[in-house]
């Protein structure tokens, strides 16, 4: 009998659905059926693939509710954020659907004694590795670019989110997307590594922790494949001394518990400067404190359940050896003694170095305080940091933020005075151990081509 994985209501701890695990030698398979797909949906003329993808944006905006809903009952997103999440990932398809051809046009230049033509042609097999806490748009983030660049692609999703896979392969299919062109791995992360290595597989892209980063670009690496990754992140919020503070706090709460405060980009430590620390402090507090946790499709309910009970265990032993560590829990902080998943929104103050609070990525609705000195103090703090994914600075004046931002912030993106998540039109990623490459904005679909010159000699 084959091996099997459940899904599980993570707001009740109840199963929802089990599947079938297919083995090594099923997954290889796949991989060629990937491979001899690509043959054809490569050589298909762009705006016909482009046409695909534009359907598949609609097709989304259509089952927004039941996909929604699905979301919400596998991983326990508020329906707002969920309904949030599928409108990004309509938008993404339009935005492909509209620019990806002229993206991947052809390029005419010069060279000494001829002229040249730069072309972005597809690859083969792209294999993706995706995270759950956004269980469509990290797919639809590099499998769009990807199909309209004309590779094909497989995707190894998290186990606790099968349901939505299953849900998106089937919706592409409903598109018009070829059979084989995108294929779900249903599988263990072993047989995956023995995927890696198969000379069919032209490129691997990766969301998840930089210990899952690092194990699979050195695989990916070992073998000469070319990998995307995108590997969370402990972002820093720099409140300067002129920053609105009461709007600084609201939108502070928001950056850190959007989505159940499980996003890689969220608003996690707050690096906030000595002359406006307590009015910040206090007010985030009181911000936090108002928030209530209950059943995500409750109406009163602001925060839902952590994706599964080992991740909200995890997350209490970071706060709980920050305490040790000697940071001030002032609120929040314990499990509660309700079914399901449950985390409060908590606030850390004193936070310092060497603690989980200040040095790792603590994936839930958990914020940090950091006392700066001033100005220069905060942007030091921030780029203390391991990680650089995204940021953040409060402060009226808006040129000298953009300026910090731009010379002296060592992350990606930075939000000034907001708090906003991936745009369809500007670039995603991250630098040191958030990971490399960027998707979106037309960058996403020129990672995995091969950009080929063809040069003509010119006769004397």
């Amino acid at each position: 009998m084959a091996a099997t994985k459940s899904t599980t209501n993570p707001a009740t701890g109840k199963t929802l659905s089990q599947f079938e695990l297919i083995s090594t030698d099923e997954a290889k398979s796949v991989v060629r059926n990937s491979n001899k797909a690509f043959a054809d949906w490569s050589k298909m003329a762009i705006k016909q693939r482009l046409k695909i993808i534009g359907r598949i944006g609609e097709l989304l905006t259509e089952r927004k509710e039941n996909l929604s809903l699905l979301m919400t009952r596998e991983m326990g997103k508020k329906p707002a954020h969920a309904q949030d999440e599928i409108d990004l990932c309509a938008a993404i398809c339009q935005w492909t659907a509209d620019n990806a051809a002229d993206e991947l046009a052809d390029e005419q230049r010069d060279f000494e004694g001829g002229k040249a033509v730069i072309s972005y042609c597809p690859q083969g097999v792209i294999l993706g590795i995706q995270p759950w806490n956004f269980p469509f748009y990290q797919a639809v983030r590099y499998s769009i670019p990807n199909l309209a660049a004309g590779n094909t692609v497989l995707l190894k999703h998290a186990s606790n989110v099968w349901g939505c896979a299953e849900a998106l392969h089937t919706l592409y299919k409903d598109a018009g997307l070829p059979e084989k062109v995108f294929s779900l791995l249903f599988c263990e992360h072993e047989t995956i590594d023995e995927l890696i290595p198969m000379r069919e597989i032209r490129g691997v892209t990766l969301t998840g922790s930089d210990k899952a980063g690092r194990h699979v670009a050195e695989l990916a690496g070992k073998n000469l494949k070319k990998t995307v990754m995108e590997l969370g992140s402990n972002d820093a919020y720099i409140v300067m001394a002129d920053a609105d503070i009461e709007q600084a706090a609201e939108l502070a709460v928001q950056g850190r518990t959007y989505n159940n405060g499980e996003t890689c980009v969220a608003a996690k430590r707050f690096i906030v400067v000595e002359s406006v620390y307590e009015p910040f402090r206090d007010a985030l507090k009181a911000g936090l404190a108002a928030l209530k946790s209950g059943p995500p499709e409750n109406d009163d309910s602001d925060i839902g359940p952590m994706a599964r009970e080992d991740l909200r265990d995890d997350l209490h032993e970071q706060v709980e050896d920050s305490v040790k560590a000697g940071a001030t829990l002032l609120l929040g902080g314990k499990i509660p003694e309700t079914e399901g998943y449950y985390y409060p929104a908590s606030l850390l103050d004193d936070v310092k170095p060497g603690m989980p609070a200040y040095d790792d990525e603590l994936f839930g609705p958990v914020a940090s305080l950091i006392k700066a000195k001033d100005a220069d103090d905060a942007m030091r703090i921030a780029n203390d940091s391991r990680y650089g994914l995204g940021g953040g600075i409060f402060s009226k004046d808006e040129a000298a933020a953009i300026k910090l931002a731009r010379d002296h912030f060592d992350t990606d993106m930075v939000n000034i005075n907001g708090y906003a998540l991936a745009q369809p039109n500007l670039p995603f990623g991250g630098v040191k151990d958030s990971g490399y490459g960027r998707e979106h904005g037309g960058f996403g679909v020129k990672e995995f081509v091969n950009v080929k010159s063809i040069m003509t000699s010119t006769s004397s």
